[in-house]
């Protein structure tokens, strides 16, 4: 059963992934492990690539990694039904992909900014980021609304974005030290958000991420940005609304 075009699909898979800092990963018990026979489920820190895929980054001496050493196929639960009283309503994604080393310096310092706990034991050998090579995806958005997708349906094409790419760590340097006043307008007018604090963890063409202590966030954009200067006037854009909505709840 099906709803909605698969644009709106692969949106939805997307921004579910993007939004996800842990995600329940699945992977097949290797032989002469106590769960041969049986897929192994496990928790796992999760960032998006650019593309929406997803990054992890695994240990050595995980059980997971030990099953993916012997099986590359892996499954990726992303949930997106927290703070739902009835969870059946919200949308989830299962994600099924291959895992692939992830080499790129780019890669492992988005992964890094999103979880940066993560750098006391990043750099310790048995170590090493990973991303997942999406294959398809299975998306339910709610009761009835239940698809499969394949990969081109929801990998986002980055090849246009090469200029924003390139230039995320200066935005994000930037606006940190810069418009510290912008991101917590962000978070509290546009999100919705009380906590304070808020610091710009990536931007990428669908969205921005924005971290406080313990706390992610996350402001789609309407349109995908895929340069520079898009995203320093839709940024200017987003800092506006989100003055015209603090003088409006202050009246």
């Amino acid at each position: 059963m099906t709803s909605g075009s698969a644009v709106d699909q692969g949106l939805t898979v997307r921004r579910l992934i993007r939004q996800a800092d842990i995600a329940t990963l699945a992977s097949a018990a290797r032989p002469g492990s106590p769960a041969e026979g049986h897929p192994y489920a496990s928790l796992v820190l999760v960032a998006a690539d650019y593309d929406a895929a997803p990054l992890l980054l695994i240990s050595g001496l995980a059980e997971h990694t030990r099953n993916i050493a012997a099986d590359a196929r892996v499954s990726l639960l992303f949930n997106g039904t927290a703070g739902l009283a009835d969870p059946l309503e919200g949308a989830r994604v299962t994600l099924i992909g291959e895992v692939q080393p992830a080499r790129a310096e780019r890669q492992r310092a988005r992964f890094l900014a999103r979880h940066p706990a993560a750098a006391a034991y990043a750099d310790f050998g048995d170590f090493s980021l990973v991303r997942v090579a999406p294959r398809r995806a299975h998306l339910v958005a709610g009761f009835g609304r239940i698809s499969w997708l394949e990969a081109g349906a929801f990998v986002f094409d980055v090849h246009p974005a090469a200029a924003l790419i390139e230039a995320e760590s200066g935005i994000v340097s930037h606006m940190n030290n810069d418009h510290v006043e912008a991101l917590e307008l962000y978070a509290k007018f546009l999100l919705g958000r009380a906590e304070t604090g808020w610091r710009m963890c990536g931007i990428d063409p669908e969205g921005l991420d924005l971290r406080a202590g313990p706390a992610l966030a996350r402001l789609d954009f309407e349109q995908p940005i895929r340069t520079p200067s898009e995203a320093r006037a839709l940024l200017l854009a987003l800092a506006a609304q989100a003055r015209s909505a603090a003088a409006a709840n202050s009246g």
